[in-house]
């Protein structure tokens, strides 16, 4: 079996797509006609190669609320004791989503040829990561899928909702910056020019406040498309410095020793490991590989490498807490929590329990910055606008000195 998206027309001479199931094209085509269409366009669906950059490889991937919600429903249709492939014909009637069903439809022909849902899973990489294709696997194997998948769906919702949370908690103070910015760059190239004209005219002697608000003044108006194209250069020459793995390395280096977003960056690989490791523990994937992989969804490249040389560590017999604190990367508490879960036999609820913390206290961690940014941000706003209110006072004051 295979899946084929199709467009055809009706009996009303609208055109209809959709994905389809059959052996061949030819057989596609003869369902549709069954339905009462008539094909236009039959094309195979095809699975990503090892080249996934490539825009069709773009379009057959799943954004985190896609992914959650189809993990949410497999689970909920396969713990109802529905055979796999039931469930995902139920998931590709449901789903109003033309990708999704695409995926999905394509996910379910290999099922139906006899593969394992896990390698019907593999043929996307781009939608399902390799931990969630692990977890999958592992989880057929032990015979516990169901389980497997209610825990991988509370991962995605979970990992979707903190997303969520922190682009909310971001739109205030981005807008609030984005304001000040406009603000500012209103009153130096508009306001100011308009008011300081007049003293200019009447030859005063002006301030040196005055004097320096006037030359930033007519260097913004001047070259403010300049000023925009270096913004730019420099941007794009900064990511594509980004791109040499030897700068990357540097400033990733220096990233996590700043004292507040190298405290962030730290905390949510962090969190990140912690929770794969714990969710791959559980399914019962073997530790080496759970480590290899719970190290690939780490963002940061030194705190990956230190994940990479200690699962080297681990494989030579070392607990892996103690392989982790050597990088001096992952924070105490957590390498704590790790080692009791050694100790103890229960490493899995340990690792959930150190990503419930570390979640926490990165949560605890941005809602104090933020609450520190917005009123350090009204200052520096309210000190700008300050010195503009002054250069113009000053002068107004020392003509009516002149007067008197």
């Amino acid at each position: 079996m295979a899946a084929f998206e199709y467009s055809a027309l009706d009996d009303r001479g609208k055109t209809r797509r959709g994905v389809l199931e059959s052996d061949s094209a030819r057989g596609a085509r003869h369902l549709l006609r069954e339905q009462g269409l008539t094909p236009l366009t039959i094309d195979a669906v095809r699975h990503e190669t090892a080249g996934g950059n490539s825009w069709l490889a773009r379009l057959q991937s799943l954004n985190p609320t896609e992914l959650a919600l189809f993990t949410r429903q497999l689970s909920t249709l396969i713990a109802a004791g529905l055979p796999i492939d039931t469930a995902l014909s139920g998931i590709i009637r449901q789903t109003d989503n033309n990708r999704m069903r695409k995926i999905v439809t394509a996910v379910r022909a290999r099922v139906v040829e006899g593969q394992s849902l896990a390698q019907g899973l593999s043929a996307f990489p781009r939608a399902f990561s390799d931990l969630y294709r692990a977890t999958v696997a592992a989880g057929e194997e032990a015979g516990h899928l169901p389980a497997v998948l209610e825990r991988l769906a509370d991962y995605t919702e979970g990992r979707q909702a903190t997303a969520q949370k922190v682009q909310m908690a971001l739109f205030y103070p981005a807008l609030l910056t984005l304001m000040a910015v406009a603000v500012v760059i209103g009153l130096v190239t508009y306001v100011v020019p308009q008011v300081v004209q007049v003293f200019v005219q009447m030859k005063q002697t002006l301030p040196p406040l005055t004097t320096g608000l006037i030359a930033v003044s007519a260097f913004l108006r001047a070259h403010w498309l300049l000023l925009i194209l270096g913004l730019a250069a420099a941007g794009g020459g900064f990511a594509l410095a980004l791109r040499n793995p030897a700068f990357a390395w540097r400033w990733e280096n220096l990233t996590l020793r700043l004292p507040v977003i190298g405290r962030l960056t730290r905390g949510i690989n962090a969190a990140r490991f912690a929770r794969t490791l714990s969710i791959l523990a559980a399914a019962g994937v073997p530790m080496l590989k759970a480590l290899s992989i719970s190290g690939a969804v780490v963002a940061s490249a030194p705190m990956r490498k230190a994940v990479e040389t200690a699962t080297d560590r681990v494989r030579e017999g070392a607990p892996i807490a103690r392989s982790l604190e050597a990088s001096r990367l992952f924070p105490p508490m957590m390498l704590q929590l790790m080692a009791a879960g050694e100790q103890s036999g229960a490493l899995d609820t340990m690792l959930e329990r150190a990503a419930i913390q570390q979640e926490r206290e990165l949560e605890t961690l941005i809602n104090a910055v933020l609450g520190l940014f917005e009123p350090i941000l009204i200052l520096v706003m309210g000190g700008v606008v300050l010195l503009i209110v002054l250069a113009i006072l000053v002068p107004i004051f020392d003509l009516n000195q002149l007067v008197h």
